[in-house]
């Protein structure tokens, strides 16, 4: 976690205006209705910082991600690096020279017919970001000592790994293109929870020798707040708080953050026993059939008429924490 930085004088590296992404899904007989995966969000992460995403399963931060990155052609709204637009497709091939992204899972985002040398390698061919094989060898290898792994492991295959040596040669093929921004989607879920923390502490000596900047996506509240920055808490598509992470981990203000908040395993017996525990009722709506107004009135305590009938706007209510919520004052 890079909180020694001041970001408050740094510009944002990513600038996420609105982003829309719907899939159009099949309902019958020549019907068709959206699935609004993620639904008008924004945000920005200054140079150097991790922005942690979290959220349900389902909730649309991997979407999120992916359309950030435009893998997924965004339905709407705008993404900036460094201040311009990402829109041609010239645009996009030169912003992936500069942002790139850790998968999920380690097992399948590895070609098993390669050996590491050659997965690690591949975005140096793509990019032609070498000019001799003794060149792409040596930068392979620098790569490979980045990550923790030796160079006779070069010539080996994935299935010859554990899940965290994996993920390690997913990392670094994700930092041949000499990246200042990744998007780590859910990097640790797959791993146990022993190597987890030497992944993590990987990711924070990565940042503060490289100087990357983390869009780090994740649903394990404990990975997220060691590693992050700042937070933003999505719930079925739409953003619902982003606080400093100190910040949402102490004094949640959002209904959905605090149940989120509660649910985090406190090592300390006597605090756990103190801590109420805040139930939610119901289940996770589809974003198919999402309800109207604020998309959490249906299992949210708090609940009024006008959060059955309008959206919420999310709004900056205190200096650097937006929240989306109709009784953010009456419920705090």
């Amino acid at each position: 976690m890079s909180s020694d930085m001041n970001f408050k004088n740094t510009d944002p590296i990513i600038e996420v205006e609105h982003l829309k992404e719907y899939f159009t899904i099949s309902t019958g007989f020549f019907q068709t209705k959206p699935l609004k995966a993620v639904d008008d969000i924004s945000f920005s992460i200054r140079e150097g910082e991790t922005l942690g995403l979290v959220g349900e399963s389902g909730c649309g931060k991997t979407t999120a991600g992916r359309a950030i990155l435009h893998l997924y052609k965004p339905t709407g709204g705008v993404v900036k690096y460094r201040g311009k637009e990402i829109r041609t497709k010239q645009d996009i091939e030169n912003f992936r020279k500069k942002a790139t992204m850790v998968f999920q899972d380690p097992y399948s985002s590895l070609d098993p017919r390669m050996t590491v040398a050659d997965i690690i390698g591949e975005p140096l061919d793509v990019q032609h970001l070498y000019k001799t094989k003794a060149e792409r060898r040596d930068r392979i290898l620098e790569l490979m000592d980045h990550v923790g792994l030796n160079s006779e492991h070069a010539a080996r295959y994935a299935h010859e790994f554990s899940g965290g040596q994996r993920q390690r040669v997913g990392i670094a093929r994700a930092l041949a293109v000499n990246p200042d921004f990744i998007v780590c989607d859910e990097p640790v879920s797959a791993l146990d929870v022993s190597i987890q923390a030497q992944v993590i502490n990987m990711f924070d000596e990565l940042q503060s020798k490289m100087n990357l900047t983390y869009l780090f996506i994740a649903h394990d509240l404990l990975v997220v707040r060691h590693i992050s920055d700042r937070i933003a808490v999505m719930y079925l598509g739409r953003m619902v708080e982003l606080a400093d992470a100190g910040e949402i981990y102490d004094r949640p203000l959002h209904p959905y953050t605090k149940a989120l908040m509660s649910a985090v395993p406190v090592p300390d017996p006597k605090v756990a026993r103190a801590n109420k525990r805040v139930q939610l009722s119901g289940e996770i709506p589809s974003p198919l059939n999402a309800p109207s107004g604020c998309p959490f009135h249906t299992r949210c305590p708090y609940a009024k008429d006008i959060c059955r009938q309008s959206m919420p706007e999310f709004k900056e209510v205190e200096t650097g924490r937006f929240v989306a919520c109709h009784l953010v004052d009456e419920v705090n």
